[in-house]
């Protein structure tokens, strides 16, 4: 069974994109919730995906149709929409990635175009087919309304925010504990009912076996930052070693 696995980028650097992409990785979402990025930085970072071989993806700060189209228009293949709470965020946000008569975003050419290599129309039918439009559902409120987001039509994928979701709940900032647990079990389930896909971010072993059991063939892996600070701190252990 195929997985398809990717990073968050927390480090704002073309040069790492394009090298997590050359590592493997099938997608990267670029993050405009939490880092100060430019649209000069974020056009970088998308040319770099796009050589290194993976999707680029963009988590937006909220549903703000103006800022999806124009990331969209830089080359963006992904809408990542941080604590999706409600069916009217989800047909907005949808709305904003779609053209008509799916949705209402605006046409423009450019670099999506090829610079006018690719046909008007030809574009309008493949950016509505292939651009992913993903909720991540990160309080009580979006696992309340989930299964009423799911029916929106449009909507590509489900990523989970464990984080978010535990602070939601007062439960601390505890990503693992069983009150979250049990509630991403529940995200997934709804998601496999509704036949939208499920992102899972396994944060230890026993959820990665689990979710590996659930067939689940997407799974973001945590953030560079992580993965890379982790890798430093081991490289300088092993060299400190006698």
């Amino acid at each position: 069974m195929s997985r398809y696995i990717g990073l968050l980028n927390s480090l704002p650097a073309p040069l790492l994109c394009e090298m997590i992409g050359r590592a493997g990785y099938d997608f990267i979402v670029l993050d405009l919730e939490h880092l100060l990025v430019s649209p000069d930085q974020l056009q970088h970072a998308i040319r770099a995906c796009e050589l290194g071989g993976c999707e680029p993806w963009v988590r937006v700060p909220e549903v703000d149709v103006k800022l999806i189209g124009r990331v969209l228009d830089a080359g963006a293949k992904g809408i990542v929409i941080p604590r999706l709470e409600t069916v009217d965020e989800a047909m907005r946000a949808v709305s904003a990635a779609r053209f008509p008569p799916l949705g209402r975003r605006g046409i423009t050419g450019g670099r999506v175009t090829g610079f006018g290599q690719i046909g008007l129309n030809e574009y309008i039918e493949t950016a509505n087919r292939q651009i992913r439009v993903i909720p991540m559902i990160e309080s009580a409120a979006g696992v309340a309304a989930l299964s009423e987001i799911l029916a929106v039509p449009g909507i590509s994928m489900v990523l989970e925010g464990a984080l978010d979701l535990a602070l939601d709940l007062g439960l601390g900032p505890n990503p693992t504990h069983p009150d979250v647990w049990t509630a991403l079990q529940r995200i997934a389930e709804r998601c496999r009912a509704a036949g939208v896909a499920f992102c899972a971010n396994p944060r230890n072993d026993e959820q990665r076996e689990h979710w590996v059991k659930q067939d689940i063939t997407w799974w973001l892996a945590g953030e560079d930052r992580g993965v890379l600070q982790t890798a430093l701190r081991n490289h300088l252990s092993v060299l400190r070693k006698n």
